[in-house]
C-alpha cells in the first residue's frame, strides 16, 4: 500500500517565496537570488515528506507564481502580445532569466523598456480561493516545449531524495478546459487536443529517460457532471495516445474537489491506458462503491484521497480505515494507494509554529506537515498499531461536549430566523428612486471597492500595537491620521463616494473573525491566494456570535471628515465562511446563518449611526459554487438567504452594495439578482468586459459597477482605456445604472500606482458624462 502526496505548499514556512518575489519585482534582488530561494523551499519540502515515510513524493508542484501558468510556459502557450519579450529568448538553459521575465509579465503585466502589456486574465481555481492565470488559445495554435522547469526540478529532486520523485502536471484535457478561446468563430479550444497531446508525450518520455517511473496527470474536470461530447472525446483521444507512445511509465490520473461517479463511463474507454486512478473521498465518500465496482474489472490501482487537503481538522481514522479495508477486500493490498484528497497548497504548512491556540482546539487541528504524517498513522494502524486509533478517537470525542465548541443561545437564535428576515421593505425600482433623490449623484458615479494601500508604515503600526508598544489611544490617533489623509486624496481626485481606507484591517476576513466569538486566528497559518499574495484564513471552531460593534467607530469618524458620502465597508457572511477553515461537525448553512446574523447587527449599527451606503462584500459566492450542477439549488438556497439576512434590515433609502471577484456569472445570474443588492461591483477589466455580455443578455435590473482597471497588476491604465470600457458598458446597460470603479480593493498596490490610476479613472468618468450622456447611438440606453 503506497503512500503518496499530490502537492505540497510552496510559499515557505516564513513566506520566503512571497518576500523573494516581491524583492525581485522591486529590483532589490537578482534572478539568481530568487532561484536560490525557490531551490531552498523545494529541498525543504522534499526532505519533510521523505522524513514522514512518503513513498511517492511530488516534484514540479513548486511554482514561483501559479502552476497553470507554469504549464503554459512548458507548452509554449504564450500569447502574441508577449512576442516582443520572447523574440530573443531561446530554449536552452541559459535563457532562464528571460523566461522568468516573460513568466512574470504574463502574470502581472509589464510597463517598461518601451513595452506596455496587460497581465493575462486570472480566475479562481475551481471552488477554492486559489487563483490561476487563464491560458489563451487560438485557432490552429501550435505548441512546443518552451520551459525546462519540469526537467530541472526532477533532476534536482533525484539528487535530494532516496526514492524516485513523481512529477506532477495538469492533464491535457483539463489544461485546455481551463483556458479561454481568443477567437470565437469556428473554433473550440478542445479542437487543439491533437496539437497539444504530442507535446505531453514528449514531456512524459523525456521524464522517463531521466528515470521517472510515475507521473501524476491532474484531470480535476472529471468531477463535473456536464462534460460536453468534445471533452469526452478529448479524454479518449488523449489517454489512448499517451498509452500508445509512453510505455514503461506509470500514469496516475487524479481527480479531486468532488466525485467522478457520473464520468466512470468515460474512463471505461481508456481504462487500460492508465495505471492508477485517484479519487477524492473527502468531498464525495459515497463514490467509493461505484469506483470499486468499475476497477474490479481492470488492472488499475486505486488511490484513496482520505486526508482532507482543504481543511485543517484531524482525520477520522475510523472512517479512513473502513475505506482502506473495503478497497483492499475488493482489489487487494497491492492495488490500493493512500493520499490526501488533493494538493495541500490550500492549507498552512506546520501547526508546530502556532503557540497561542487553546490546547483543546489545537488538539483537533493539523496542517500540511501533520497531514502527511496522518498517512503514516493509517499505514501503522493497518499493520496493527491500535493505540493510534484509540488516541484519534479520544481527541475527536472531546470536541462533542466541550463548551468551547457549542453555544446553545446562538443555536436558538438561528432557529428563530423567519421569512421576513430575508426581505427588503420595497422592491429595487422603488428603492432606486428614493436613493437617487436622496444622494443626487452624477451619472457614472465613481467610487473604489474599499481598501487603500497597506504600506510598511501601516503594517508596522498594527504590529507594534499588537505587541502593546502603542496604547489604544496612540493607535487610534494614528489610524485616524491615515483616514484623514486618504479622504483628502479621494477628494483631490474628485471621487463621488468615498471609503475610509480600511487601515485598521489586516485582512477583510481576519479583521472580522478576530472580533467574532467562535473564531480563532493563527500566527503563521499562511496560504497562497495568488502569486505572492498570501492570506491567513481564520478558523471557525465553534458557534459564531458578535459581542460588540466592529466597524462603526472609524467609518463614522471618516464620514465626519467629509461632506461627501462615505461607504461603510463590511465582509459578507458567505465570504467569511468560504475564506475560513470551517468546523465540520454541523451543517455549513447553520454556520453561515450564525455569521449572517452577526453582520446584520453590524449593518443596523452603521445605518443607525448615519451611514447611508453600506457595502457587504461577497467575492466568494461564485467560488464556493459546487462543481456539480445538481448541487446548485441547495447551495444558492442557503447562500442567498445568508446574504439577505445580513442586508435586509435597512430602510429603502439606505443603499446596499456588494462586490464579487473573478466570477463566471453566465449560469447563475438569477441567483445574483436574487441577492437584491442595490449596486453590484464586479471584476471585468482583464477580460475586456466580456462578462458584461451575460449581464446585458439577462437584462440585469439593478445598478452595476464593472471594474474599469485591473488592480492586480502594477500597470497604470490610460484615460482612453478606461473611457473605452465605460463606453462598452454603456452599450449594454442603462447609463443611470452604471458605476465606475476599479476591479477590486487597492491594499496590495503602491500609492503612486493608485493615485495615477484613480486620477485617470475620474477623468475618464468625466469625459464619459460629456460624451456619452446625450449620445443618440448608444444602444438600449436612456438617461434617467
Amino acid at each position: 500500500m503506497l503512500k503518496h502526496n499530490l502537492g505540497y505548499p510552496r510559499i515557505g514556512i516564513r513566506r520566503e517565496l512571497k518576500k523573494a518575489c516581491e524583492s525581485y519585482w522591486g529590483n532589490k534582488i537578482d534572478s539568481k537570488k530568487l532561484f536560490d530561494v525557490g531551490k531552498q523551499i523545494r529541498e525543504e519540502n522534499w526532505k519533510i515528506q521523505e522524513k514522514s515515510g512518503m513513498d511517492l513524493i511530488p516534484c514540479n508542484d513548486f511554482s514561483f507564481y501559479d502552476h497553470v501558468l507554469d504549464m503554459s510556459l512548458l507548452l509554449g502557450a504564450i500569447p502574441e502580445s508577449y512576442k516582443e519579450i520572447v523574440h530573443d529568448t531561446t530554449n536552452d538553459d541559459s535563457s532562464s532569466n528571460q523566461k522568468i521575465e516573460i513568466y512574470f509579465a504574463m502574470a502581472r503585466g509589464i510597463q517598461k523598456k518601451g513595452l506596455d502589456i496587460k497581465a493575462m486574465e486570472m480566475t479562481k481555481w475551481f471552488n477554492t480561493n486559489y487563483h490561476y492565470i487563464v491560458p489563451e488559445f487560438y485557432k490552429n495554435q501550435k505548441f512546443s516545449i518552451f520551459s525546462r522547469k519540469i526537467f530541472d526540478e526532477f533532476e534536482e529532486a533525484k539528487k535530494i531524495l532516496k526514492s524516485i520523485p513523481k512529477p506532477v502536471v495538469i492533464g491535457p484535457v483539463s489544461y485546455l478546459f481551463l483556458g479561454k478561446e481568443k477567437e470565437k468563430e469556428n473554433f473550440h479550444k478542445m479542437d487543439l487536443i491533437e496539437n497539444i497531446v504530442p507535446i505531453y508525450i514528449k514531456v512524459i518520455n523525456s521524464l522517463k529517460k531521466r528515470g521517472s517511473n510515475w507521473i501524476q496527470l491532474d484531470e480535476p474536470i472529471l468531477v463535473f457532471d456536464d462534460l460536453s461530447k468534445k471533452v469526452v472525446e478529448a479524454f479518449q483521444y488523449s489517454y489512448q495516445e499517451i498509452s500508445k507512445h509512453c510505455s514503461e511509465i506509470n500514469i496516475l490520473l487524479t481527480s479531486y474537489f468532488d466525485g467522478i461517479s457520473e464520468n466512470i463511463s468515460i474512463l471505461r474507454e481508456f481504462s487500460s491506458s492508465i495505471n492508477a486512478l485517484h479519487v477524492d473521498l473527502i468531498e464525495d465518500p459515497d463514490q467509493l462503491e461505484k469506483v470499486l465496482s468499475f476497477l474490479s474489472d481492470t488492472k488499475m490501482i486505486l488511490s484513496l484521497g482520505l486526508i482532507d487537503g482543504r481543511n485543517i481538522w484531524k482525520n477520522n481514522y475510523v472512517n479512513s480505515i473502513k475505506n482502506i479495508e473495503r478497497s483492499i477486500k475488493v482489489l487487494g493490498e497491492k492495488r490500493v494507494m493512500i493520499a490526501p484528497s488533493c494538493s495541500l497548497i490550500h492549507i498552512p504548512l506546520d501547526i508546530e509554529y502556532e503557540y497561542s491556540i487553546h490546547s483543546d482546539i489545537k488538539n483537533r487541528m493539523v496542517f500540511a506537515k501533520q497531514k502527511i504524517y496522518e498517512l503514516k498513522d493509517l499505514e501503522d494502524i493497518m499493520k496493527g498499531n491500535k493505540d493510534l486509533l484509540s488516541q484519534n478517537l479520544m481527541s475527536l470525542k472531546k470536541t462533542k461536549s466541550s463548551f468551547l465548541f457549542h453555544d446553545q443561545k446562538v443555536k436558538e437564535k438561528v432557529k428563530q430566523v423567519r421569512d421576513l428576515d430575508f426581505q427588503r421593505k420595497s422592491p429595487f425600482n422603488i428603492r432606486q428612486k428614493k436613493q437617487n433623490k436622496k444622494f443626487n449623484l452624477p451619472v457614472f458615479p465613481t467610487t473604489t471597492i474599499g481598501s487603500f494601500p497597506q504600506t510598511k508604515e501601516i503594517r508596522t503600526l498594527r504590529n507594534k500595537f499588537k505587541k502593546k508598544e502603542f496604547s489604544q489611544e496612540e493607535y487610534e490617533k494614528k489610524i485616524k491620521e491615515f483616514i484623514v489623509y486618504v479622504i483628502k486624496k479621494q477628494e483631490e481626485i474628485n471621487l463621488d463616494v468615498l471609503v475610509h481606507g480600511e487601515f485598521e484591517r489586516n485582512d477583510m476576513v481576519e479583521f472580522f473573525s478576530d472580533k467574532l466569538k467562535g473564531f480563532i486566528s493563527t500566527e503563521n497559518g499562511w496560504v497562497q491566494s495568488y502569486g505572492s499574495r498570501c492570506v491567513k484564513p481564520p478558523i471557525i471552531y465553534g458557534d459564531v456570535t458578535r459581542n460588540k460593534n466592529i466597524t462603526t467607530k472609524y467609518i463614522c469618524f471618516a464620514q465626519s471628515q467629509t461632506e461627501k458620502l462615505m461607504k461603510g465597508m463590511l465582509t459578507g457572511p458567505v465570504t467569511i465562511l468560504q475564506w475560513s477553515f470551517v468546523r465540520n461537525d454541523q451543517p455549513i448553512f447553520t454556520t453561515a446563518y450564525q455569521i449572517a446574523l452577526s453582520i446584520r447587527d453590524e449593518v443596523k449599527d452603521l445605518e443607525d449611526s448615519g451611514i447611508q451606503i453600506i457595502q457587504i462584500d461577497e467575492p466568494a459566492i461564485r467560488e464556493g459554487l459546487p462543481l456539480k450542477k445538481k448541487k446548485w439549488k441547495f447551495y444558492f438556497d442557503w447562500t442567498v438567504k445568508a446574504f439577505r439576512i445580513s442586508s435586509s434590515v435597512v430602510k429603502d433609502e439606505t443603499q446596499i452594495h456588494t462586490h464579487m471577484c473573478y466570477s463566471e456569472f453566465n449560469d447563475i445570474l438569477p441567483h445574483i439578482e436574487n441577492l437584491d443588492a442595490d449596486v453590484l461591483t464586479i471584476e471585468t477589466s482583464r477580460s475586456k468586459m466580456e462578462l458584461l455580455e451575460s449581464f446585458s443578455k439577462y437584462s440585469y435590473p439593478n445598478e452595476i459597477g464593472p471594474g474599469v482597471y485591473d488592480i492586480h497588476s502594477p500597470r497604470i491604465p490610460t484615460v482612453k482605456e478606461i473611457f473605452d470600457l465605460i463606453k462598452k458598458a454603456s452599450n449594454r446597460f442603462p447609463i443611470k445604472n452604471i458605476w465606475v470603479n476599479p476591479d477590486c480593493g487597492l491594499k496590495t498596490r503602491k500609492w503612486n500606482e493608485v493615485m495615477k490610476s484613480l486620477k485617470n479613472m475620474t477623468k475618464a468618468a468625466k469625459i464619459a458624462r460629456e460624451k456619452l450622456l446625450n449620445n443618440p447611438i448608444l444602444n438600449n440606453n436612456q438617461k434617467s
